[in-house]
């Protein structure tokens, strides 16, 4: 039963996570900024998780908060935040879809960045690191094929008659910057992950992190959009898919 609820639990997360990028494509398309969305997504997010950690905390012994144990979260506030942006950045110029099939990227990464920085000890000879291996391969490969290769709408009839070089070349670069974008996205996600664990080793206090982190990340979300968005206009939000996809998120 165990094994069930944490598939389940699994499944439910997936579906929420396709569910905001596509909430969130279709209020970009209506005009909100992508990183206007970041901010308000995480600043969101601080007074949900404000009161919980006080909550939370109210009866328990927090670990001591030191200079080293902040300036760590704000490593993994700046990869968070980095990650925020990137798939933002994807999902704005592609496709949800695209965007899910790079995220399932980041076990790859993650195991590729295992090996290099010798975490993780390739053995051919191991059942379970030939598994990871072909994994990794199958994962890039597939993601290679749906950044390169945008197929015809199934619904028409005429795109039975279209060729492979015909799609190579009808690939709009939009939909390839999307896939630069998304994939990067997977790559600092990989990078969060490790430095999450070591983090959370250090300090085991985890909505406490993830409170932190997430100031840091509505700080450095707003210096960017600050930059890159001139118009005073894009901060307004409309009463319709824009706080929809906010509060979703």
């Amino acid at each position: 039963m165990l094994a069930v609820g944490v598939t389940a639990a699994m499944v439910a997360t997936e579906f929420m996570e396709v569910s905001v990028s596509t909430i969130s494509k279709a209020a970009m398309n209506k005009g909100m900024s992508q990183f206007v969305f970041t901010v308000y997504s995480n600043a969101l997010a601080i007074f949900i998780l404000l009161p919980s950690t006080l909550i939370y905390y109210r009866k328990r012994t927090r670990p001591t908060i030191t200079v080293c144990v902040i300036c760590r979260i704000w490593v993994l506030a700046l990869l968070s935040c980095c990650v925020q942006m990137f798939l933002n950045v994807g999902i704005a110029y592609s496709s949800p879809t695209l965007a899910a099939a790079m995220v399932d990227l980041a076990p790859a990464f993650t195991f590729l960045l295992a090996i290099f920085s010798r975490m993780e000890r390739l053995d051919f000879s191991s059942s379970s690191s030939y598994a990871k291996s072909m994994g990794t391969i199958l994962s890039i490969a597939g993601a290679l094929i749906i950044t390169l290769c945008k197929g015809p709408p199934i619904t028409s009839a005429s795109s039975m008659n279209i060729s492979p070089n015909q799609l190579l070349m009808s690939l709009p670069a939009n939909w390839v910057n999307g896939g630069i974008f998304c994939a990067a996205g997977a790559f600092s996600l990989a990078i969060l992950y490790i430095v999450q664990t070591w983090v959370i080793r250090h300090y085991p206090a985890e909505l406490m992190v993830t409170l932190i982190a997430c100031i840091f990340v509505t700080l450095l979300s707003a210096v960017v959009s600050v930059i890159v968005e001139r118009d005073p206009n894009s901060w307004r939000l409309k009463p319709d898919m824009e706080l929809m996809a906010i509060g979703f998120s």
